[in-house]
């Protein structure tokens, strides 16, 4: 019977050390590949197409939500199990609504973590305790009700931008990492910071971990001059 595949996708080596490990060691499963940062996980994934994808939500370069969005897109067949440290409803909605299949808190058991991975390659949905299926169902009828999200409206160019500008990269910085020009970028931020009624970088930035894009309990990236 063939083995399931399995990508990583955490920007510490060593977490994705312990996970490679850990499911290595599963009789029928077969890590593929790891990736760093979140455009590097698209790419990867893309190229591998993987059964399966454990992706943490913190990801520099590609938020993990985005990273979730065109995995979906580009390799339907993978199913996304998402690790991270954030247990509010808040995330654990936006990620199943990005296309995650399974949601694993960091603190979880690794037996958890091998729950998770096998569920969703047979169709099914995981979350981690002491989440639940009706605490997320509430949450998702409560937004609803609050109207459409904002954040639907970006493209995945501006969404790329507002990551990069959260994290304090200039717009030199984003030409040169996303191939487009310094007045592209800045256009991207401009209709981006519009689309979401944002005034300026620290709205941005406040934004950012609110949504779950950065940390929220790192420190505040300070806001960039051209």
């Amino acid at each position: 019977m063939p083995k399931v595949t399995v990508a990583l996708a955490d920007d510490h080596r060593v977490v994705r050390a312990g996970l490679r490990a850990l499911l290595q060691a599963e009789p029928g499963l077969e890590v593929v590949g790891e990736a760093g940062d979140g455009r590097e996980a698209v790419d990867l994934v893309e190229r591998l197409a993987p059964d399966v994808l454990v992706l943490d939500l913190m990801m520099p370069g590609l938020g993990g939500l985005e990273v979730l969005r065109q995995v979906t897109r580009r390799s339907p067949r993978t199913r996304v199990v998402v690790l991270s440290m954030h247990g509010d409803e808040g995330y654990v909605v936006q990620a199943l609504g990005n296309g995650a299949a399974a949601y694993v808190l960091k603190g979880a058991s690794a037996t958890e973590l091998l729950h998770a991975v096998r569920a969703v390659r047979t169709g099914r949905r995981y979350l981690s305790p002491p989440l639940s299926e009706a605490a997320v169902e509430l949450y998702t009828a409560r937004a609803r009700a609050g109207g459409a999200d904002p954040y639907d409206r970006l493209t995945a160019r501006e969404r790329e931008v507002l990551h990069l500008t959260a994290e304090g990269l200039s717009s030199t910085a984003i030409s040169e990492r996303l191939g487009i020009s310094s007045r592209t970028a800045e256009t991207h931020r401009a209709n981006a910071m519009s689309k979401l009624g944002l005034h300026n970088r620290a709205d941005l930035v406040r934004y950012a971990m609110a949504r779950g894009l950065l940390p929220v309990d790192g420190p505040m990236p300070s806001p960039r001059r051209r």
